[in-house]
């Protein structure tokens, strides 16, 4: 069980900015509306069309995981900051690489991601509901860090917080971090070694052939 609401979690978050499923679970911790234009805001207008489109498209996306995919991927390269979460995870092996370099392990990190917890979607829990606890500037407002609660019947909240950033005229998210544990920091840490032995262009080519695969935890 544990795994399975991890998973749900770790791909709702990664593709929406918050794991919700209509506008009706979604609710600020004073129970009003985050302000237009603000990253709150944003993660729950993302959340309500994205989540409210799977729940439509259910029938249809548990028979063509195909479509399914298509669409996890659109809706994550639109929303989530790939090449600057990459160069996170990159860390240290990532200084003076190429943005081209940088761009193809990002394109190999979100395949695995999308592969592997995609269709952990489709077994969300339609009960659940999240709340906004808080938004809070970091860095000169630079950064913000939009703080949530994910409310589950017979459980304890799950704290799930995500870190955004300007890119353009948009807010993008590029961290998430479910029960305290970075996504960033798990796969710096995963990578690490592998980065040590080989190039970023060779670990990426590992990864997209399915001989290294990003995991959330040691439990997937």
């Amino acid at each position: 069980m544990k795994r399975i609401l991890t998973a749900s979690l770790l791909a709702c978050a990664l593709l929406a900015g918050v794991p919700s499923l209509a506008p009706a679970q979604a609710t600020a911790a004073a129970g009003t509306a985050p302000a237009a234009g603000t990253p709150s805001a944003m993660v729950l207008s993302n959340t309500t069309r994205i989540l409210s489109t799977l729940e439509s498209r259910r029938a249809e996306f548990s028979k063509n995981r195909a479509a399914l995919s298509q669409f996890v991927t659109t809706e994550f390269n639109q929303l989530f900051d790939r090449d600057y979460a990459a160069r996170l995870v990159l860390g240290t092996h990532g200084r003076g690489a190429a943005d081209a370099d940088v761009a193809n392990f990002a394109d190999a990190l979100t395949s695995s991601l999308m592969q592997r917890y995609g269709s952990a979607l489709l077994d969300f829990n339609t009960r659940l509901q999240v709340r906004i606890k808080s938004e809070t500037p970091l860095r000169g407002g630079a950064i913000v860090k939009v703080s949530s609660e994910f409310l589950r019947q017979g459980g304890e909240p799950v704290p799930v917080d995500y870190l955004l950033r300007k890119s353009g005229n948009q807010w993008k998210v590029f961290d998430v971090m479910v029960e305290g544990v970075s996504f960033v920091q798990t796969f710096r840490n995963q990578f690490d070694t592998p980065l040590s032995q080989k190039s970023i262009a060779q670990v990426a080519a590992d990864i997209k052939a399915g001989k290294l695969q990003a995991q959330a935890s040691g439990n997937q």
